[in-house]
Order: C-alpha cells, then structure tokens, then sequence
C-alpha cells in the first residue's frame, strides 16, 4: 500500500503495520491516516518523502477487527527482509492472543531488534513483554490493561499514565488514540514538527499530545465526575485559564458563597478551585513548550501565569522540572524535511 500521492521510491520510508484476528480497528486506521496526510502534505510542499506500508498479518488475506471493519493483509510476517517501522497493534482480549499468536510472539522474538522502530500500540506491547524484548525496560499501555501487564510481566518497568514511551528502538504506547500520537511523533521525527502539526489539523485533534503527557488532561478528568454545575464550573474555567481568576469570580459564577463553592469543589474534584485551575494553566503551558518556540516569558502569559518565574516555580512543585527542562526532555527532534 503506497500512501503518498506522487511515489518518490528513494525518499520513501518501509513501514509495517502488523494485525491478527480481533486487532482494535481503530488503532490500525489511526496510523495508516496519519501516514496518508502525511504523505500528502508532503506533495503539497514539494517536499520528497513519505512512507511505502504493508499490511502484514500471521496469515496474509482479510483479517477480521474487534468492529465489523476487515483489512487486507498483502504479506505474512517476513523471515528476513529489512526492517523499517514496525507497528503491531493491540486488541482487547489480548491474553487469548497471546495463546493463539505463538507465532507472531516468535516473529516478535527474533526480529525486534532488527527494525529501526518497532512499536506496540495499547496491548500490543503484552505481545513484546511476551517475546522478552521488554525486559528490564519501560513501557506503557493503556492505564486499564496497565497492572494486568505488571503483574504478568513484573520484570516490564509500565509507566500507567504516559501516552507513549521510547526506550531504545522500542516504541509502546497507550490505548487507542495515542496511536495516532505516536505515529505523529515518527512524522515529526521523519519530516519535521511542520508537517506533524498540519497532519494533526486536518484531523481536528485539539491538541497533538507528547510522550510524556498523561493519558488524563485536568479538564478530562474534571469532565469525568461530578455534577453538572460543577462541570459546567469546570468548562468555564477551562476557557479562561488564561486570564486572571479569583475564588470570589469562581463562586459568583457558581452562585454559591466563596466557603460553600471551595468545599463542594473540593468534595468533587478531590482538589481545592485554585489547585484545579493552576492544572488547567500546567495542560496549557506544556502544549505551548512543546508545539512553539515561544520565550518562557510568553508561554507563562498565554498560560495564564502572572510571570514565567511563578510557571517556573509550579512546574517545580508539580513536575520537578523546570518549563526549559520540560521542553529540552519531551520535544520530539524533528528532522528537516528533505
């Protein structure tokens, strides 16, 4: 499957995406978009590059998803031809594929190593830890299969909450969604952070997630729980965390006195108004560390930060890193498109 509109063999780059009977649809659809706009981005710029994928399964043919949605395997799992990028996809009775996939937890084995990426997406990385590859390393998965894998795998190092980890040529990453953040990620890395981003619009994604985000922002987790008033409380702090707040603006907005709002906040939410919002403020100023260039000084004001030294100080407390150190540790180097 060539997914760039105007083939350019020589700039193209070998991608694998490996299914087996009951893989989350989702998932498989998620990188293989990516890859497409990318590649079309790319002939829009007339920039060289793109990506040449192959759909491989254990058994090459229609293979069937956890939806009513099929895909076409065009190869088996190859012996010995170069490797690429690998993706392996999860699925979510993934124990029962770990019995009937012998096979592929083989292929696993012997050919890890040999890609230049290989990656697990959500439980794709128990069929890793399975083949050994990630022993003694970390890796995430996504956060409900996430104690299931410690304790099947307890020599894995799982990191529960971030969206995707790297260590070595191995790639794990979180359920379903994150899949498309991972794949963004290797687009930024292949093409530059330019064409991730453009990927990222066309596919209305509200934010284009690192691997070092939590799978839970402050405003999901706030969606989550609780009453309506509260969570409509919550969407209209969300909306304004970049403008100066106060407890008295936040229980007129409720209706409620300034003692009666903090100590049903609290009661929701398990953290008191001000704490939430200063979350809200972190979400904001990590997607500006990572997807700008800005100067500390701008990013602590779109933020809503009274000044860069107060963001320095919460990222501190919070992260124990400081916003420059979280850009230099979590900024994907892209590489100039060529």
């Amino acid at each position: 499957m060539n997914l760039t509109a105007c083939p350019r063999p020589e700039h193209k780059r070998s991608v694998a995406l490996v299914i087996y009977p009951g893989f989350k649809a989702l998932e498989a659809i998620g990188v293989l978009t990516v890859l497409s706009y990318a590649g079309r981005h790319l002939d829009l710029s007339r920039l060289n590059g793109g990506y040449d994928v192959t759909i491989m399964a254990p058994e090459p043919g229609p293979v069937c998803s956890d939806t009513l949605m099929s895909l076409e395997a065009g190869a088996g799992l190859p012996r010995e031809a170069p490797l690429g990028t690998v993706f392996i996809v999860g699925a979510q009775d993934i124990e029962t594929v770990l019995t009937r996939e012998a096979e592929l937890v083989g292929w696993c084995r012997r050919r890890g190593f040999e890609a230049e990426r290989f990656a697990a997406l959500c439980t794709g990385s128990f069929i890793l830890a399975a083949a050994g590859l990630l022993d003694g390393r970390k890796a995430a998965t996504h956060w409900n299969y996430a104690a299931r894998l410690q304790k099947l795998f307890p020599v894995v190092d799982v990191d529960a909450d971030a969206i995707f980890v790297q260590d070595g040529p191995l790639w794990t990453s979180a359920g379903v969604t994150a899949a498309i953040d991972l794949a963004l990620a290797f687009v930024e890395q292949d093409f530059g952070r330019d064409i991730a981003l453009r990927v990222a619009r066309d596919m209305v994604m509200y934010l284009k997630r690192p691997g070092g985000q939590s799978q839970f922002s402050t405003m999901l987790t706030g969606q989550m729980s609780g009453s309506a008033g509260m969570r409509d409380i919550r969407t209209w702090l969300s909306m304004r965390s970049d403008q100066p707040m106060t407890l008295d603006a936040m229980a007129a907005q409720a209706n409620m006195s300034v003692r009666s709002f903090t100590r049903a906040f609290a009661a929701e939410c398990g953290v008191t108004p001000m704490a939430y919002l200063e979350g809200l403020r972190c979400d904001r100023a990590k997607t500006l560390l990572l997807d700008t260039d800005l100067p500390m000084k701008t990013v602590a004001f779109r933020s809503g930060f009274s000044s860069d030294e107060q963001m320095r100080k919460v990222f501190r407390r919070r992260f124990s890193l400081s916003p420059r150190d979280y850009r230099a540790r979590f900024k994907t180097a892209g590489m100039a498109p060529g």
